[in-house]
């Protein structure tokens, strides 16, 4: 599983560092780069639900295996015959790679429910780790030449085929049949939703094509609705969205990837700005910028693997809450210090080591508060939940940035980082509040851990 989750992590880490070059190399300017970026963000939010029910209905190692496929398909095909074309879909089929997480949960529930906890929190910590090697990597690669860094992910997707192969699957209970047309007003209400938060910011978001684009998407998602509720067989259960347990673990997972995830971009483009120019940044290079957000994947890392033990201590919606408020913690310290590399640092290391922990108990409650035949979906909406978080959340910050240029033009001011960090933390104590609404169910245990597992924890990971 951590090899799956592995080849997951270098996919998502590994394309956009080198976007920019490939660009130049490929005669793709930067509305096409961005086009491919917007391709990979639709395709995560279609198949993120369609992926993770098919696999509650099907198998969840079936639909592994041919995700697994599609991914590694899209890297090599990147990575054979770069073009624009290939590009594309590429990071479509690519997209598949959202539905890994949501299906190896499904197995782990279902074949070892004792270390269900411990090998979420793990699988997070490789997940976050591998996002920033990925980067690195891939960046390394193409000194010499862009298209060498999409290499990065073709000799990981061998090694994840071979583990896909020898999973077990789950066996979980399985029945009903797949609704084709709930699966339709889905996948055009969430293309929609998509495209307005992506294109908001460029197209205005009081325009004509904005609004009615928003208007398309209400109204699918809510034909969509009530389409399930007639269903027989529903493609996602309005039951389970109906799940108080679920919506709070969700919500949260929305306002904490709101900033997490949301800020990475204009993370990079802090740490670049040249103070001289600029007058805020640090004026690193891209290899010390890749640099400092491999610490902060690290400081995942760490929170992830400890998320277990510190849930055992204090327990579920502590961990949630506890989760928001460091993130809040976090952007106020950098909003507040900021002036040295120093001081920045720790503050995106308490944002790091926070959203391993917010991704890991997360995740893990997202399995646990659902019958074990709707796992792979319920965490797959909560995937989905993180996709949209940090979708809504980059708008929100290109928003601040559009509304605060520096004098004379040419420069974000730095009052639109300010109000940007300020956003992130509000919208991380809000999901702080939501996460104090979660209430664990009575007669729920925490699973008893294994020896091996103890050694997990306190860093027997060999």
């Amino acid at each position: 599983m951590a090899v799956v989750v592995l080849f997951s992590g270098i996919v998502q880490g590994y394309l956009t560092p080198l976007l920019p070059e490939l660009g130049a190399q490929l005669h793709i300017g930067g509305v096409g780069q961005n086009n491919i970026y917007l391709l990979s963000q639709l395709a995560f939010a279609v198949m993120t639900p369609l992926i993770s029910r098919l696999g509650d209905l099907y198998g969840h190692r079936r639909l592994l295996r041919i995700a697994l496929v599609m991914v590694a398909g899209g890297s090599l095909l990147m990575a054979v015959w770069p073009t624009a074309l290939t590009l594309a879909v590429g990071v479509v089929l690519q997209g598949a790679l959202v539905g890994f997480f949501p299906l190896l949960v499904g197995i782990l529930r279902s074949r070892a429910p004792e270390r269900n906890r411990t090998g979420i929190s793990l699988l997070v910590g490789v997940l976050l780790i591998s996002i920033g090697v990925g980067g690195l990597v891939a960046g390394a690669l193409s000194e010499q030449h862009a298209s060498a860094g999409l290499w990065a992910a073709v000799p990981v997707a061998a090694l994840a085929l071979l583990a896909g192969a020898v999973l077990p699957d789950s066996d979980a209970p399985r029945g009903g049949r797949f609704h084709y047309g709930a699966a339709t007003l889905l996948t055009g209400g969430l293309i929609a939703l998509v495209l307005v938060l992506a294109q908001g910011s460029s197209w205005g978001w009081a325009a004509p094509s904005t609004l009615g684009l928003a208007a398309v998407a209400v109204v699918l998602l809510a034909a969509w609705v009530v389409v399930e509720r007639r269903a027989e067989h529903p493609l996602v259960s309005v039951r389970m969205l109906a799940n108080p347990r679920l919506a709070v673990v969700s919500g949260h997972t929305f306002c904490a990837a709101f900033g997490t995830i949301g800020f990475l971009g204009a993370n990079a483009l802090f740490l670049g700005a040249s103070p001289a120019d600029a007058g805020y940044g640090m004026g690193l290079g891209p290899r010390t910028i890749a640099t400092v957000s491999l610490a902060m994947v690290i400081a995942g890392f760490v929170g992830s693997t400890l998320t277990p033990r510190i849930a055992r201590g204090v327990g579920d919606r502590a961990v949630l809450a506890a989760g928001g408020g460091l993130i809040a913690l976090g952007f106020v310290g950098m909003a507040l210090f900021h002036d040295t590399l120093g001081q920045y640092l720790a503050a995106a290391l308490v944002v790091g080591f926070a959203t391993g922990l917010f991704e890991s108990i997360t995740r893990t409650l997202s399995a646990e508060v659902v019958p074990e035949h709707e796992t792979a979906l319920a965490v797959g909406l909560n995937e989905l939940a993180l996709s949209l978080g940090a979708a809504i959340g980059a708008a929100v910050i290109g928003a601040c940035f559009a509304a605060h240029p520096a004098p004379g033009g040419g420069h974000i001011g730095e009052s639109g980082f300010l109000w940007g960090w300020g956003a992130c933390a509000a919208v991380a104590v809000l999901g702080s509040a939501l996460a104090l609404r979660y209430r664990t169910p009575q007669g729920a245990h925490t699973p008893a851990v294994r020896p091996s597992e103890q050694a997990v924890e306190t860093g027997g990971l060999a």
